[in-house]
């Protein structure tokens, strides 16, 4: 039997670089492992634009194909289309071929089910790794079929259902797709609507010649907020690689956190929709449920991660859930996300709003932030430990994910990477100077254990 890599299995996805950890023969038996799974008769599948998604998807629909499973293939789209399929249609499951903002060696699959709901490693992910080692299944004596679909008409239509497209101004923007799927669904949305835009990076190029498709780095900015200056715009707009994340510039060429734009938001649904529960992941900042508090809302703090988030987003019925990674679910798109709409809803507010964008986020930067501080280290378990009998006299420590521990002028939350080999760091104090000192000591902290930062 062929040996393969199950550590690519993460918490919500499969990820792994191309073709030594994910290859044709793993695709495949990882179809026959997930039929052996969830017996579905009809599955939809989707791919990003990254390089060796043709091959891939390509033994993928073989493999359901060969145990009688009918294809129906929504060809090169963002994720939001596959969240799109799984809350319109009725296949019994729906996979998204994408690697999101990994460099261009990886590739990667997301499953999910009618909903969409994620399968994670709770409700079936590791379930699926844990039947790779039974082999391939037996094929079917008749052969599924594999059936074209064309869901962009459907899809562009519920986007811009979801905005008052009516009080749109003719707002100056600079898009950034980064040679991501956003070059394909930001025209398509953007036509016909009363917007200025600027494109960066729109063709479709897996091996990302100009910057990875991961607008957290700060490098990878660099162009769009040049671009933005240049131009006098009104705000810039950065996707990630399969477009299911809007990123935020205002017009000074500052970069908006995910915090940030998740209050700014709450507050906006909030407005539309008055007592509704606001969701935001354990790694948000105070700002949000402050402002929902103030805004007359209900937040609920939850772990981090698409497919927990999408089941939170249902368990509470919430209008708005936010990651500050980018990441916004939308109770009116099937509990996902959609990058394009995310933006669209921004567009929305700074046309009724009528000030600039950074007059509008001022309010809202009230607690200094360190960012995402990434580290590579030997042993996650040993530095958490090491943390946790660092701050004893902590006024509330809690591992809802990871490990976070509050003061009452500063908190941080340190948490293992489902995606990649990292611990995460997120440092937020009242002010700057406390921010600096105690960052700097978590760092020692980290550094002692072995750990090595990495940007």
């Amino acid at each position: 039997m062929t040996s393969f890599d199950l550590s690519i299995f993460k918490d919500y996805d499969i990820r792994g670089t191309y073709p030594d950890q994910l290859n044709e023969a793993f695709v495949t038996a990882i179809a026959h492992a997930i039929v052996r799974q969830f017996h579905p008769t009809s599955v939809a599948v989707c791919r990003d634009m990254r390089t060796s998604g043709p091959q891939l998807m390509s033994a993928l629909i073989e493999g359901f194909t060969s145990l009688g499973v009918n294809v129906f293939d929504a060809g090169v789209s963002g994720t939001e289309i596959a969240y799109f399929i799984a809350g319109t249609k009725s296949y019994d499951l729906i996979l998204m071929l994408s690697a999101s903002h990994n460099p261009p060696e990886y590739n990667g699959l997301k499953i999910m089910q009618k909903g969409p709901k994620g399968v994670n490693s709770d409700n079936g992910l590791f379930a699926v790794r844990d039947h790779i080692n039974e082999g391939l299944l037996p094929l079917a004596a008749t052969p599924g079929r594999v059936t074209t679909i064309d869901i962009w008409p459907e899809w562009k239509q519920k986007v811009l259902s979801l905005v008052d497209i009516a009080c749109f101004k003719p707002l100056k923007i600079v898009a950034d797709a980064g040679n991501g799927m956003a070059g394909k669904l930001v025209p398509i949305i953007f036509e016909g609507l009363p917007f200025v835009v600027t494109p960066l990076y729109f063709e479709l190029d897996g091996s990302f010649p100009h910057h990875t498709p991961n607008p957290l780095i700060e490098e990878n900015n660099r162009d769009l907020i040049a671009k933005i200056r240049e131009s006098q715009a009104d705000i810039g707009l950065a996707f990630d690689g399969d477009a299911d994340r809007a990123f935020v510039i205002d017009d000074t060429g500052r970069f908006i956190s995910g915090t940030v734009i998740t209050a700014l938001l709450a507050k906006y649904f909030l407005q539309k929709h008055p007592g509704s529960v606001i969701l935001y992941s354990a790694v948000c900042g105070r700002i949000v449920p402050e402002t929902v508090e103030a805004a007359g809302g209900q937040s609920k703090r939850v772990r981090v991660g698409h497919s927990y988030m999408k089941n939170y987003m249902r368990e509470y019925d919430a209008i708005f859930g936010g990651e500050h990674s980018g990441h916004y679910y939308h109770r009116d798109y099937y509990f996902s996300e959609t990058g394009v709409g995310t933006a669209l809803m921004i567009l929305e507010l700074m046309s009724r709003d009528g000030r600039k964008l950074s007059d509008i986020v001022d309010e809202f930067e009230k607690y200094p932030a360190s960012g995402e501080l990434n580290f590579t280290v030997p042993d996650t378990r040993a530095v958490m430990d090491k943390l946790k009998t660092s701050h004893t006299h902590a006024v509330s420590v809690d591992e809802l994910d990871g490990l976070s521990i509050w003061y009452t002028d500063w908190w941080f939350n340190v948490r293992a990477s489902h995606t990649e080999p990292l611990l995460r760091l997120n440092v937020e104090a009242n002010t700057k100077t406390i921010l600096d000192r105690e960052t700097q000591t978590l760092v020692e902290t980290i550094e002692s254990e072995g750990g090595k930062r990495k940007e």
